[in-house]
């Protein structure tokens, strides 16, 4: 059996990142400082003691991003076409790599690359102010006319090790459950998720295809528990592979439901799960589950 990889991110597009920030601090995130990319787009991230993290995306330098566009980059070229067929929303799942030159070479063997690879750094800044660089290769894959692409990160030059100030939430978040994906009928969906984080997918009782990875589940569904708006997604799109929502884990729902309440997010409780839907700077379903 091929080896499982980690989820090392999930790419949220946004349309302001100040607006993102504000919702997920509402949401009881702890939201790292902004960063800035080299080919115009700016992040503030949102990170786990799982290793994983969210990185809400906005553009930040118009000129530089649609100069990376023109180029023929695959990260901002698909990031230009998410926004201008759906806006805010999840367009990419990201594997953790440490030879994405290999994973570049196995997704063309299958059938499955979405163009070059990609390098590139940006700086990291802590609360604190301290300053580092992060440095990263991309290898990117994708079947279907759909937007939504998996791509393999290497980190190059690592991010900042202690993290621990950053990865304390107030809800309680210490990582990710279970990442759902609206298969939208494309055939070739299960294919991409086995080829970019290996392993073979184990069939629910309910039919739906989840695939474990290193730190979190991948649910590959017609049917999602936050289907109407896998499905609104999915025609936005054009139809194929789109993420549908994404459930954290946490120690306690109770504490959860304190900090949403606190903060006036409305949630509501579905099989065990606290779901906050989508919403301005957040543009997927949450949910929230005991670990």
């Amino acid at each position: 059996m091929a080896n499982r990889y980690n989820v090392d991110h999930l790419v949220l597009p946004v349309q302001s990142l100040g607006v993102a920030r504000s919702r997920l601090e509402a949401l009881g995130f702890t939201v790292a400082p902004e960063a800035m990319h080299p080919f115009g787009t700016w992040n503030a991230c949102v990170f786990f003691t799982d290793g994983s993290y969210l990185e809400p995306l906005a553009v930040a330098d118009p000129a530089k991003y649609n100069a990376s566009v023109q180029r023929g980059d695959v990260f901002t070229g698909r990031d230009q076409a998410f926004r201008q067929r759906g806006g805010e929303g999840f367009s990419a799942l990201v594997a953790r790599s440490e030879d994405a030159i290999a994973d570049h070479g196995r997704f063309a063997a299958f059938g499955l690359s979405a163009g070059d690879m990609f390098e590139f750094s940006r700086p990291v800044r802590m609360p604190d102010g301290s300053q580092s660089e992060a440095a990263f290769r991309l290898a990117f894959a994708a079947s279907g006319a759909a937007d939504f692409f998996l791509f393999s990160c290497q980190r190059l030059q690592a991010l900042p090790s202690d993290r621990a100030v950053l990865e304390r939430h107030s809800n309680g978040v210490c990582g990710l459950c279970e990442i759902i994906l609206f298969s939208g009928g494309d055939p070739d969906a299960a294919r991409l998720i086995e080829t970019v984080f290996g392993g073979e997918a184990e069939i629910s009782p309910g039919g739906d295809m989840i695939f474990t990875t290193g730190n979190a589940r991948i649910r590959l569904t017609e049917n999602a528990a936050f289907a109407a708006h896998a499905e609104n997604n999915a025609r936005r799109h054009g139809g194929g592979l789109c993420g549908a929502g994404i459930v954290f884990c946490v120690d306690d729902l109770a504490v959860t439901a304190a900090a949403l309440a606190a903060n006036g997010v409305s949630c509501m409780e579905a099989g065990g799960r606290l779901v906050v839907p989508a919403a301005p700077g957040q543009g997927v379903t949450f949910a929230f589950e005991e670990k």
